[in-house]
């Protein structure tokens, strides 16, 4: 009886492989799933946090268990790719939405990550990413202006690396990331297709020029259900004799 719940994880983890239970598919209540494997409520939830632990389910709060899109996007965590870079390599067909390009301040907390002054002009760069038909990225970029004297919405609207690459003659060469899981903002909610998820994954990036300075501080904000992150990893010999 103990491991019950491993054959309730293994059932339903087949019927959502089989695409007998597609995407966005509610389970059956803890209630009905402990009347149908004759368990209790407690072993029931220990099959369900299996199922969501593995990126089977997504548990709501007071709405229940729903099947997640398993087909998620591979996000490189290492290296610096651009939005655009991404999705050709995907070939998938996507769309960049700005919502805000302004020059600007850059305020207390701004200032904090750049390592700036609060009145240092910094450019704003707010914009959606949608991808067959969804926006499931948020990111918001934050640029020295003494770096980047010039943006436009169109630039924004394309590829702000490229353009820094190949107009500005920039040196684009390294970043620290910084990978969490956040509970959502009014700001996703508003510029994001996230239904009524409370939790997104943030990456926040700070990027560096070839001469070590560092000139863009990023928040990119993603679909939980819509992606997986991936890094490659090479086990240092560190054996000795």
């Amino acid at each position: 009886m103990n491991n019950i719940f491993v054959t309730l994880y293994k059932d339903f983890a087949e019927k959502i492989d089989s695409g007998i239970l597609a995407p966005g598919s509610k389970l059956p209540s803890e209630h009905e799933l402990a009347q149908h494997y004759e368990i209790t409520r407690e072993t029931v939830r220990k099959g369900l946090n299996l199922l969501a632990q593995n990126g089977y389910i997504h548990k709501v709060k007071g709405k229940g268990s729903f099947v997640l899109e398993r087909d998620r996007y591979n996000f490189p965590v290492s290296g610096l790719v651009s939005y655009k870079e991404m999705t050709e390599r995907m070939g998938k067909l996507s769309n960049t939405l700005v919502y805000v390009t302004e020059c600007t301040e850059a305020g207390e907390f701004i200032s904090k990550h750049l390592q700036i002054s609060a009145d240092t002009k910094v450019w704003r760069v707010v914009r959606a990413r949608e991808i067959d038909g969804e926006r499931i990225i948020l990111d918001i970029d934050f640029l020295l202006a003494s770096i980047v004297p010039h943006l436009s919405k169109d630039i924004t609207g394309q590829s702000i690396y490229e353009y820094l690459e190949k107009e500005l003659n920039l040196k684009i060469s390294y970043a620290k990331k910084v990978i969490s899981v956040e509970r959502a903002t009014s700001m996703d909610h508003e510029y994001m297709d996230i239904g009524e998820d409370t939790h997104v994954v943030v990456v926040r990036g700070y990027v560096h020029l070839e001469d070590t300075t560092l000139f863009q501080y990023s928040e990119s904000r993603h679909r939980l259900d819509k992606f997986q992150f991936v890094d490659f990893a090479r086990r240092e010999n560190t054996l000795s004799f």
